[in-house]
């Protein structure tokens, strides 16, 4: 195998919004609701999971991708992990450095393992964060502010060890409703100046505090449900988001966004959608 020696320009990001360059997935080979862990998957645990669908589905996620210019890594699917296709939680790029998640529950222990071997495979350093739990769905980051949302899946205890980690950076503590399993599926940030939520998530003061920094489109129950919030912005102002949410989608229209509708009906029956199925390690 040919190694790949790091640069920093091979790993860096420090907003949800600047051009995606470099993108880190897992085909849903093996995916299934084995244990349910979110409301949504509650919802579909009967049905569970149509894998040719979530595969096709998300081979054309991929393609978007692929499309828009993105450079896609693929990590190897395992029989043992069958929420590995939410390979955001797994990792996270703050700056020029890369961080490999403590994942909370059982049922995705090991994940990040894959990852630490692709990164050791193509001399890429990493910090695993092994002390406390913090997943990368609860990361947010906005040049040097980062909001990491403090729920069942990311500790308190984690947050104070990453600011350690990153004296230059403003690390922002967002405690929300931990129904709602990350940040992301409740707050997500469309650009400098925007942002989605779904308030009755937060404290109304907390809601008030990001009011104060960016200009809220608010999602809806019923939308929230669908994964209104869980886009992924891939720069330029395009937004990658469900068909089905179309008052999401008209909002973000309005306000000059892009939006690139793909189904991902499949996916999202384990509760997560385009953000959580991708991990950027290079933005421009």
């Amino acid at each position: 195998m040919v190694k790949i020696i790091q640069d920093k320009s091979q790993i860096h990001c420090k907003s949800e919004y600047g051009t995606l360059q470099k993108v880190v997935l897992c085909e849903p080979q093996f995916m299934e609701i084995r244990e349910v862990i979110n409301d949504v998957q509650k919802k579909y645990i009967n049905d569970n999971i149509d894998r040719s669908l979530a595969i096709s589905q998300h081979q054309k996620f991929e393609q978007t991708l692929r499309n828009a210019g993105v450079e896609v890594i693929k990590l190897q699917p395992s029989k043992d992990h069958p929420e590995q296709v939410f390979t955001r939680d797994i990792g996270f790029t703050l700056g020029n450095r890369l961080f490999i998640s403590e994942m909370a529950n059982p049922i995705r222990q090991g994940e990040e393992k894959v990852l630490a071997t692709w990164m050791n495979e193509h001399d890429i350093s990493y910090k695993k964060l092994s002390t406390h739990s913090i997943e990368g769905g609860d990361v947010i980051v906005d040049g040097n502010r980062v909001f990491i949302g403090i729920s069942h899946r990311t500790c308190k205890d984690a947050v104070q060890a990453l600011q350690k980690e990153l004296p230059d950076f403003e690390i922002i503590p967002i405690p929300f409703n931990p129904k709602y399993l990350h940040l992301d599926c409740v707050f997500n940030i469309l650009s400098s100046k925007d942002a989605l939520i779904y308030p009755d998530a937060l404290d109304p003061k907390i809601v008030e505090n990001l009011s104060s920094m960016y200009h809220l489109i608010e999602v809806s129950e019923s939308e929230q449900f669908s994964m209104g919030t869980n886009v992924l912005s891939i720069g330029q102002n395009r937004v990658l988001s469900l068909p089905t949410n179309q008052d999401v989608n008209n909002q973000l229209r309005q306000h000059g966004y892009q939006v690139l509708e793909i189904e991902f009906s499949e996916i999202i029956k384990s509760g997560g959608s385009f953000r959580c199925c991708s991990m950027p390690i290079l933005r421009g």
